[in-house]
């Protein structure tokens, strides 16, 4: 087992990797930028070091300096939590050329699988469903034409190397095409220096369901269940459940075996998530992989009782996974809210500034904060917006619902705006209640207004 690890990343994820460490017995090191000083995740850490300024770009994204931190530190693994460095191939060959371990795939795996069109390629081959579109990247406004043409619209112009809901445009007709290819392609190119994209059909009104695996250097992989992530606002995921309300068990194994064969496929080792699109006749198709721990995984947690970070860190120590795919049972419900600095009403505008107040929810069974702020914090304008994850488990889906409601109606928070307002909203919506959703609900109940 590693003796001291440095955790790539800022915000709650660095915390929660910083209090898994420590029930391992594992010493750790936070990195900051100069906005960061005074960040929670500075503070629980057993050693900190400043690596640049406040934009993301000089501090959080500098991949020398972040090794050179670990180095004058002496960790002996890096951590890359979510977002930032976790899926750039080329930080994870700086890291092994270093010899220092990089908790997460290999640098060949995250190219192979962060290039959404080869990682298409992949799939078919290896037999799992992939949604119809095109082969591999679209080079000119032409091709895209021909293809929309022969899948029918509405398409989908996806960024190759994209994430995060970045470089996507939805195309309903031919007049809209030729402005989204470029638009696409733009975006895809500001946000991952890579210009190239592919083509898949929408399917609509689909949810986006996600299944967690986990796979060792043995090559022993499981999954851990699904996770239902419909509910978006802009491609981005705002609340998360799991199972889903509408994925039964026939299904719910069949998900689980297309996403063993697709880590198989991709030779792929530690924790990732295969993301599938699932359409109302039942037929659920390869959406891509997550080379990385998801923002959401704390709902997997709270089903299954494994400890997702914990297992991240043995396997990379080299470690055999601690239990068989039989050893896994879901057990009851569990939903997440991102609790984010933001206005629902001035078009969800970020809401960074000084907290003057903050009440957390009290605990109880089936309760968990994962959080980083606290009262007389200040949130930076430079990062994400989200501030806070709230975390419920019920015994059914209904009692994680009510559980929520309860949590979210007593967290107080004062001296910037939040989407908790937005929160309850949702949760107390008849058809969210019922399970009746797909992944443009949120836009149609904001369009409704």
């Amino acid at each position: 087992m590693f003796n001291k690890i440095l955790i790539a990343n800022r915000g709650e994820i660095a915390v929660r990797i910083i209090r898994a460490c420590r029930e391992l017995g594992i010493s750790t090191v936070a990195v900051f930028s100069e906005a960061d000083r005074d960040a929670l995740h500075t503070q629980l850490a057993d050693e900190a070091i400043c690596v640049g300024p406040s934009k993301s770009s000089d501090s959080y994204l500098n991949m020398a300096n972040i090794i050179s931190a670990a180095c004058v530190t002496n960790a002996q693994a890096i951590h890359p939590g979510f977002g930032f460095l976790s899926e750039n191939s080329v930080f994870a060959s700086m890291c092994e050329e270093c010899n220092i371990k990089f908790i997460g795939p290999d640098a060949k795996t995250i190219d192979l699988m962060g290039n959404k069109s080869n990682a298409r390629k992949l799939m078919i081959k290896a037999g799992v469903p992939v949604t119809p579109g095109s082969d591999g990247i679209i080079e000119d406004v032409k091709k895209a034409r021909e293809l929309a043409e022969k899948f029918g619209y509405p398409v989908m112009i996806k960024a190759s190397s994209g994430g995060g809901g970045k470089g996507i445009r939805i195309v309903r007709n031919p007049g809209e095409l030729e402005d989204s290819f470029n638009a696409a392609k733009s975006e895809a190119m500001v946000n991952f220096g890579d210009n190239s994209v592919y083509m898949e059909k929408m399917i609509e009104n689909a949810r986006h369901i996600e299944v967690q695996i986990l796979a060792d250097e043995y090559g022993n992989v499981v999954h851990l269940g699904e996770r239902d992530c419909s509910l978006q606002r802009r491609n981005q995921k705002i609340l998360e459940e799991s199972p889903s309300a509408v994925i039964d068990e026939k299904t719910r194994e069949s998900l689980g075996q297309a996403a063993v064969k697709a880590a198989k496929a991709a030779n792929y080792k530690n924790a990732g998530t295969i993301e599938f699109l699932y359409s109302k006749d039942g037929s659920f198709y390869f959406m891509e992989m997550n080379t990385r721990i998801q923002v959401e995984h704390p709902i997997t947690e709270m089903v299954t009782d494994i400890d997702l970070v914990k297992e991240q860190i043995k396997i990379a120590a080299g470690n055999p996974i601690s239990f068989k795919q039989s050893d896994i049972k879901i057990s009851g419900c569990s939903i997440e809210c991102r609790v984010n600095a933001e206005d629902p009403d001035n078009n969800f505008a970020p809401s960074p500034g000084k907290i003057s107040y903050l009440l957390l929810p009290g605990g109880g069974n089936g309760l968990r904060i994962d959080s980083a702020v606290y009262a007389g914090y200040t949130i930076p304008p430079y990062y994400d917006s989200m501030i806070a994850k709230v975390i419920t488990k019920g015994k059914t889906r209904e009692e994680a619902i009510i559980k929520m409601k309860r949590a979210l109606g007593e967290f107080v928070i004062e001296g910037i705006k939040t989407n908790i307002d937005f929160h309850l909203d949702l949760l107390n919506n008849e058809m969210y209640q019922r399970g009746e959703f797909d992944t443009s609900f949120i836009a149609s109940l904001l369009k409704s207004k």
